[in-house]
């Protein structure tokens, strides 16, 4: 646990009586996720759990579409809220967003925050089968070397946020990410220029994956850098068409389908 300032344990206060209702009007789920303090009850280095600024959520949501989304990782649903609101008219119309949490305290807020949501308590390396298939899934994971139960499906690095996009790629046709510059195939928040770049944890995990991770529409997320809680990290907003890399797995498990049924 962290030690908020006066401010911020006082707005963090508010948040939580704001919380004790039943129902929340929009403003306070808003307030819910500019001051409600994740570091307040949780030790959030550890975990790696930080949630995204509702200004960075708002960018994100760009990049995002589909009738069908699954946030991974959700936290009380910053990435979520931002594309449910996103355009007025998409309210209640069509669209169905499930969103993954392992820690409870977070999916109970989470709840109050964004009821529209299918919300399931669940480590996201161990995700039920039944959840089906989805037109996009998004996330800010938890970044670089986090302990977890449970495995990716294809990826054995330790960056956890590339284990995630793993999952991702078995469960929906195109993924948007929130992760650290460091390991994006490229950097353009807070520089000058687009640079593409090959960290080697990255071609390490296109190797594993068959998985190529691409540039947003032109997204620089420095600018909120200062609205974190309790961390200030560089981060890229990536993207992936999952579709092809569904069809060469398929592809290349036929040939190992065959050989089964002919030994049969």
């Amino acid at each position: 646990m962290s030690k908020l300032t006066k401010q911020q344990a006082a707005l963090h206060a508010q948040a939580c009586a704001y919380l004790e209702k039943d129902v929340l009007t929009l403003d306070e789920r808003i307030f819910v996720l500019d001051y409600w303090q994740e570091s307040a009850n949780h030790i959030n280095g550890v975990a790696g759990a930080f949630f995204t600024p509702q200004t960075l959520a708002s960018d994100f949501s760009i990049e995002v579409t589909g009738r069908r989304v699954i946030d991974l990782c959700a936290g009380i649903g910053s990435l979520a809220f931002a594309y449910y609101h996103r355009d007025a008219f998409r309210r209640g119309k069509d669209l169905e967003i499930v969103c993954v949490e392992q820690n409870p305290d977070y999916v109970a807020v989470g709840r109050k925050v964004l009821p529209e949501a299918t919300w399931i308590l669940a480590n996201v390396l161990e995700l039920p089968a039944t959840l089906g298939k989805f037109d996009c899934a998004i996330a800010n994971p938890p970044f670089g070397r986090i302990k977890s139960t449970g495995a990716a499906p294809r990826y054995t690095g330790a960056e956890f946020e590339y284990s995630v996009i793993d999952v991702a790629s078995d469960i929906a046709r195109f993924g948007v990410f929130l992760i650290p510059q460091s390991s994006a195939p490229f950097s353009y928040s807070g520089q000058r220029n687009f640079q593409e770049t090959a960290p080697g944890k990255y071609l390490r995990f296109r190797e594993l994956t068959g998985i190529e991770l691409e540039a947003n529409c032109g997204l620089d997320t420095s600018h909120a850098l200062g609205d974190w809680h309790g961390v200030s990290v560089m981060t890229e907003i990536v993207v992936a068409d999952f579709a092809e890399v569904q069809q060469k797995r398929a592809e290349e498990a036929m040939p190992a389908q065959a050989a089964l049924f002919a030994a049969a």
